[in-house]
């Protein structure tokens, strides 16, 4: 099953199931949150909470996205409850991508990413019912920097970059029982500040700090072992740059299992109604091809799996805070 948040001509917040070139609106509900408490507190799951639910009204799914009444599949009435994280160098072709940003010497002198990337080589995909090694986890920021597809990410004017990294996204509810309910995956655009990553590792914590996109679909059930997609810039309406990209189990060190267990183990994580939504990594970014995104460029991350592409413009964002701004009281 594959669903998505939007709202209706008349205004009206949905959650719709895609078929084809429909979406078939679910009665009785307004949020994909909703929906997934009504399958906890029946101990179901989210199809079945669908059917018992039943479908309704048709919308045609492409006049959906060009009107931009997609919203993103999973969200919170209060944004302070979303909480969007991620984890790095999960997967196997990402060490090298980040060796490019990061350039290390010889195998006696390992750059710390490349000790990370081969310790989850080593033991990032335990058996079940054991963690194995925590990989690299970073904090992105809470449900104000989530961007719909199709609206701009925001480019700050202290950045020095803004460029695209197409991964999977996890989408999770925390149940009143305290414990996280995965309700699928969905096609991310992390959007990160790689020049400013690059000028040393420890300003990765401030790279991250950006908007980021997901969807527009919430993919249910398990995904296949290996997944393949493309990730491209337009600019003027002409592709300047694509590239496939690698995911799923087969093409990563880590198993979603161990990296869900590290990110979840932390008791803060777990407060009843939050959502949280978790990049999983990815090896491919235009930025190591020497690319510069500019403010009008189209960012587009697609995966047949997935259904519709997710598509963002790098916007730019106003100066909110300036040198000297905080004030005493």
């Amino acid at each position: 099953m594959r669903s998505i948040q939007f709202t209706s001509p008349a205004g009206e917040r949905r959650v719709g199931v895609v078929e084809g070139g429909q979406v078939r609106a679910v009665d009785g509900v307004g949020s994909t949150r909703e929906l997934a408490f009504g399958a906890i507190e029946r101990g179901t799951r989210l199809q079945d909470e669908v059917q018992r639910l039943g479908l309704g009204e048709a919308f045609d799914y492409a006049l959906l996205l060009e009107q931009h009444r997609v919203l993103p599949p999973l969200d919170h009435p209060d944004p302070a409850h979303l909480l969007v994280t991620g984890t790095g160098l999960t997967h196997l072709g990402s060490a090298a991508t980040r060796d490019k940003m990061h350039q290390g010497a010889d195998e006696g002198t390992l750059t710390d990413s490349m000790k990370i990337f081969k310790w989850g080589v080593d033991g990032g995909k335990p058996a079940a019912g054991e963690a194995g090694v925590q990989p690299e986890w970073f904090y992105k920021g809470d449900g104000g920097i989530v961007v719909a597809p199709g609206a701009p990410l925001p480019l700050p004017p202290f950045a020095e970059d803004g460029g695209e990294e197409p991964e999977l996204a996890g989408l999770y509810l925390i149940g009143p029982d305290h414990k996280p309910y995965r309700l699928g995956y969905a096609l991310g655009n992390e959007f990160s500040d790689h020049v400013m990553e690059r000028r040393n590792y420890l300003y990765l914590a401030h790279s991250k700090l950006r908007a980021c996109a997901y969807g527009p679909e919430l993919r249910v059930g398990a995904l296949p072992e290996h997944l393949e997609g493309s990730s491209r810039i337009l600019r003027d309406g002409q592709v300047i740059w694509e590239k496939p990209f690698l995911s799923g189990a087969a093409n990563m060190c880590h198993s979603f299992e161990n990296l869900e267990f590290h990110h979840f183990k932390y008791a803060q994580f777990l407060r009843p109604g939050d959502v949280h939504v978790h990049f999983f990594g990815t090896a491919t970014l235009s930025f190591a091809d020497g690319i510069k995104a500019q403010e009008g460029d189209h960012f587009e991350v697609s995966l047949a799996e997935f259904g519709e592409p997710l598509r963002n413009p790098l916007g730019k964002s106003a100066e909110v805070f300036a040198p000297g701004g905080v004030k005493a009281l």
